[in-house]
């Protein structure tokens, strides 16, 4: 942990005003900062702080912090360092964020999927298309207010003789019956239950010796 607060306090200094905030937890480092600095703090975080190596980038949505719902999170790593890094930017429903593929050529597709499955436009990628869903997709399946049943399905239609994409059309309303709930549970006991209640009072008269 002290070569983590050695390493945040540097990191900071060195960023300045484009960090707003930093975190440690369970032996990991988080530094909030702003989305229209990230190419400088990046940048900072490969040449300065020795973080050469992208783990990973994606997002996160908070549908109730508005206006801005949308984290975008990288993860870095230094080999000399050995050490990790995450950072993290807040961006908002229709705004964008500058690629950094520039600075990590593996970012592509990462940026890519954060695009597909959150709506996250970055700017200046050179090929910003879905890369998980299907072509003709409806929406971004990662937020939280995406259903379940997606918008649009696809199946095979016999007399057209291919596959065709139509809105999802449910037969019937969604039922639950899980009524062995344990919170909304049958209120007689279940065959098996009654021994429970009596364990405690088959062993009160002799703790040594089980029944």
């Amino acid at each position: 942990m002290a070569d983590l607060a050695s390493l945040s306090e540097s990191i900071t200094s060195a960023l300045g005003s484009a960090v707003t905030g930093v975190t440690m937890a369970r032996g990991e480092l988080t530094i909030d900062v702003a989305a229209a600095d990230i190419l400088k703090v990046m940048a900072d975080l490969r040449d300065g702080a020795d973080f050469k190596i992208l783990v990973d980038l994606c997002g996160n949505d908070w549908p109730s912090r508005l206006p801005k719902r949308f984290d975008v999170v990288y993860h870095l790593l230094s080999l000399t360092r050995n050490a990790r890094v995450r950072v993290k930017a807040q961006i908002g429903e229709g705004e964008s964020i500058p690629s950094i593929i520039s600075l990590y050529p593996a970012a592509g597709w990462f940026e890519r999927e954060t695009f597909d499955m959150y709506g996250v436009p970055f700017e200046g990628h050179p090929d910003l298309r879905r890369i998980l869903t299907d072509y003709g997709f409806s929406g971004y399946p990662l937020r939280k207010d995406f259903p379940l049943t997606g918008f649009v399905e696809l199946r095979y239609d016999d007399e057209l003789k291919r596959v065709v994409y139509q809105p999802v059309q449910l037969v019937q309303e969604f039922r639950d019956f899980d009524f062995m709930s344990p919170w909304e549970g049958a209120s007689h006991i279940l065959p098996g239950d009654e021994k429970a209640a009596m364990a405690p009072n088959a062993t009160s008269g002799n703790p040594g010796k089980t029944p």
